[in-house]
């Protein structure tokens, strides 16, 4: 079995093909999916989509991107969301900085305020982190988070990677890793401890090779596997229990 720790499955991509999609991934062993909200429009689709379909769970958050479509009081209406322990959210997310779209001055409160959202409400956090793994880290040292996190789509160098896993981070494994250019973090996800990782694909984006932008699907996630198995000296099955364990264990779920 695999888990697609981080997707959006709730996008418009797939209207129209998310049952076909998701009986695909059944076929291929691809039994949970984790989708992250972006913005509060979306989040009660995210819920509608979860309650219909028992293999999806989701994430309530405000991504980098959009926050000027928000203001204090979305982040008032994230929290009280939460507070309410709605079924099948498991994380608060997706949030973060990304250093190459918006200015980060900006994005700091935003991304600090869903980090304290997540310690009141001891969730775990997914997180979007472009060209900013440092003050990623910086934050989450600084207010002290001890519930867990995913560092969604990691593209870093190893002293990064051992940074964040130091701080209780897990490192999403994507797409990414299918690339030979992408030698830096090839390297780091391959130095890491196993413990640290888990699958991901940010379906529909952040395709794997041979993928075409915006076609990603979570049935790229054996695709992922498969290349990760090729970094790590550890047999196939010790690997593919593993990152379902730290899937269970980031997402707080009994079993999996």
């Amino acid at each position: 079995m695999f888990v697609d720790a981080h997707c959006h499955l709730d996008f418009p991509e797939f209207d129209g093909t998310r049952d076909s999609v998701l009986a695909r991934c059944r076929e291929l062993g691809v039994n949970r999916l984790v989708m992250s909200g972006v913005r509060a429009a979306d989040w009660p689709r995210l819920q509608q989509f979860s309650a219909e379909l028992e293999s999806l769970f989701y994430c309530l958050g405000i991504h980098p991107w959009f926050i000027a479509e928000h203001d204090e009081r979305s982040l008032e209406a994230l929290e009280q969301a939460l507070a309410g322990l709605p079924a099948r959210c498991v994380g608060v997310g997706e949030c973060g900085l990304d250093r190459l779209r918006g200015a980060l001055d900006e994005q700091f409160p935003w991304f600090e305020a869903q980090v304290d959202i997540a310690s009141r409400q001891r969730m775990p956090l997914v997180i979007h982190s472009v060209r900013a793994n440092d003050e990623v880290a910086s934050v989450l040292r600084r207010r002290q988070f001890s519930q867990g996190a995913l560092i969604h789509g990691f593209s870093g160098s190893e002293q990064q990677a051992g940074k964040l896993h130091d701080l209780g981070c897990y490192l999403g494994v994507g797409g990414v890793i299918t690339y030979g250019r992408a030698e830096k973090t090839r390297r780091a996800l391959a130095a890491m401890p196993l413990e640290s990782l888990v699958l991901e694909t940010d379906a529909p984006d952040m395709p794997p090779s041979g993928v075409a932008a915006g076609e990603n699907t979570p049935e790229s996630i054996p695709m992922i596997f498969k290349a990760l198995c090729e970094l790590r000296p550890e047999p196939e099955d010790v690997v593919r229990t593993r990152l379902l364990e730290n899937a269970c264990a980031l997402y707080r779920w009994p079993a999996c």
